[in-house]
């Protein structure tokens, strides 16, 4: 490590390493050392009110370097101006000046034991120091001053290993800091007090607002209660869309899926599975003495202010209860069409279907294939103050006060036929039903289109054409689909390459061809993959976009469909009319730099 003349974090040499670096202007170095004081009085004035709401420890709230004051004052970065000089770039400027590592932690590849048990929570606390891996028999050691030599050799002595200190920001510390103890804490409580069969933990209510994480592990005396807030409040922050809660014999398995791939959160003391389970079926309302029966049921809970919708699912499995939640995020389901993913040519051709005053429009693909957002985004851009816009779903997935939704109750008869047998004299002009499964649901949903009503559906096929051919194997005559059906459309979700560590690389058509993808013509395409970096936790992706395949019944198909030509049939002719398929869609995708061959590989796969 090295350090210029004077203390390392002073005013001066901070502000001198950023103009040196051509990160502020003279200027601006001026400005800082001026109003650092006045800053810091704001800063310390905005903890003490979140100190007196809880959303602050106390032993931080004096803590305001000049790292927060620049971070606080939002400056634009002098080299360029369309960037700000947030704290995560100083403290990677700074590790660079003080040679040392900077690394961004990533929670979901944290031990919780070692984290947890290799110092006290006081001890990190105090010192701002994170243990976080061990590489060589050597431990890594996060913290934001690597000049604390004291504490990272009692680091060494209590570890009996050698210590490598990487620098990470403040902020992220101190938020590790108090999430992994509290969570461990909780754990450990709750091991010990639910290690015995039979426990009940009361009766609390549907609607939750999840607890605050930076309150004193010591404190709390709730401790499924706030292990499970944790789990959710974790969910959140790393975008997971689905929470997975799995027995095993011994332990008990978190895994949470993020941007459509698994990733193991935590392993849990197997003690704590049952009482976590029945935290969460308690707040989704479910039968907690109903062991053996698969339940479904789900949550309102609040998501940086925003209303999320949580459906949760258990099925009994070898070792307990598997318990799997959905997350609706409201920011996910409703989007402008524009950003889902379609081409110019699919989106105009989409938009007339959901123009046409009444018939049918089927949005086909597999399970988590993105079929909802496309349905809650459609039925947004529809709904306006003239319109009545009515849903039919089996559960509802996202609650909108814009639409009037009916959730299927199979218990008690109410079914998406009966519904539909009724809900005409409701007076809608929109309907949509959550899925076409059987010849009654779909033979009303015909009948509401000859009625004049503009009707969206769901299919489970491969492609578009497949739409038809599912029609008929459901029984509807070919005179009433090539008259009611408007157009379907298909669509998957591929990963997005990460943008932060987007690289270009070059391939031929020919190894282009060799794998299945043919972009056409001859010679080099330039391609992109993601390296792999902090923000994307090093698997090159971050995000999902949609890709589509729209089949619109043209006059020529109309008429195939009459004939009762076969699927084959069907497709040739809308290529021939210049429908655009899956993977020629996601071939567009791979050109344009928004995935990566291997994502069209994946989701396109048996498609032509």
């Amino acid at each position: 490590m090295t350090n210029r003349s004077g203390h390392p974090f002073s005013p001066e040499t901070i502000c001198n390493i950023l103009r040196e670096r051509n990160l502020i202007s003279p200027l601006q170095e001026k400005m800082i050392l001026a109003k650092r004081q006045e800053v810091g009085k704001k800063i310390q004035e905005i903890n003490r009110r979140n100190k007196s709401n809880g959303l602050l420890d106390e032993r931080f709230s004096d803590r305001i370097s000049i790292i927060d004051v620049i971070a606080f004052l939002n400056l634009e970065r002098a080299d360029q101006s369309e960037k700000v000089l947030d704290e995560e770039l100083i403290y990677q400027v700074l590790a660079d000046e003080w040679k040392v590592p900077y690394k961004k932690i990533d929670p979901l590849k944290l031990d919780l034991n070692l984290v947890t048990t290799t110092i006290p929570h006081t001890f990190a606390m105090k010192h701002l120091i994170l243990p976080i891996g061990i590489q060589d028999r050597r431990i890594l050691v996060a913290t934001a001053n690597p000049f604390l030599q004291e504490a990272l050799e009692d680091v060494a002595r209590v570890s009996h290993m050698p210590v490598d200190p990487v620098v990470t920001t403040r902020s992220d510390i101190v938020r590790l800091i108090k999430e992994f103890f509290g969570f461990k804490r909780s754990i450990s409580a709750a091991e010990t007090q639910f290690a015995r069969p039979g426990v009940d933990i009361g009766n609390l209510e549907q609607y939750v607002r999840l607890e605050d994480a930076s309150g004193d592990p010591d404190a709390n005396v709730r401790h499924i209660v706030n292990a499970v807030d944790h789990i959710f409040s974790y969910a959140f922050d790393q975008r997971a869309s689905d929470i997975h809660i799995e027995p095993k014999r011994e332990t008990c398995h978190v895994r949470m899926r993020i941007d459509g791939v698994l990733h193991t959160a935590y392993n849990l003391p197997k003690p704590v599975h049952a009482a976590i389970v029945s935290r969460i079926k308690t707040l989704a309302r479910l039968d907690m003495s109903e062991k053996r029966r698969p339940q479904d049921g789900r949550i309102k809970m609040d998501k940086a202010d925003v209303e999320v919708e949580i459906r949760v699912s258990t099925i009994p499995v070898a070792f307990g209860e598997k318990l799997v939640m959905r997350i609706m995020d409201p920011d996910v389901l409703f989007q402008d069409l524009k950003y889902l993913g379609f081409s110019s040519h699919d989106m105009a051709l989409y938009q007339k279907f959901i123009d046409m005053p009444h018939g049918i429009v089927l949005v086909c693909g597999p399970t988590g294939s993105g079929k909802s957002t496309t349905l809650y985004s459609t039925l947004r851009r529809l709904s306006t103050p003239e319109v009545n816009v009515t849903t039919i779903e089996d559960p509802i997935e996202m609650i909108h006060e814009e639409f009037n939704q009916l959730g299927v109750q199979q218990a008690i008869g109410v079914t998406f036929a009966s519904i539909l047998r009724n809900i005409l004299r409701q007076d809608p002009d929109i309907i949509m039903i959550g899925e076409m499964r059987d010849l009654e649901t779909a033979e009303n949903a015909v009948q509401t289109a000859l009625t004049g009503h503009l009707v969206l559906s769901t299919l489970h096929t491969n492609d578009a054409p497949s739409a038809v051919t599912r029609l008929l194997d459901l029984g509807i005559p070919p005179f009433l689909i090539e008259s009611t059906l408007i157009g379907a459309l298909s669509q998957r979700l591929v990963r997005k390459i990460c943008l932060h560590c987007r690289e270009p690389f070059v391939m031929t058509r020919k190894e282009l061809a060799q794998m299945g993808l043919d972009p056409g013509k001859d010679g080099e395409y330039r391609l992109y993959q993601g390296k792999g970096c902090l923000r994307c936790r090093g698997t090159g992706y971050l995000g999902r976009t949609g890709i589509f395949e729209v089949f619109p019944l043209t006059k020529r198909i109309r008429n195939l469909i009459k004939e009762q030509k076969p699927q084959d049939s069907l497709r040739a002719e809308a290529l021939q009319q210049g429908m655009i398929p899956l993977r020629q869609n996601a071939l567009r995708a791979m050109l344009e730099g928004t995935t990566t061959y291997q994502e069209v590989l994946r989701v396109t796969w048996g498609q032509t």
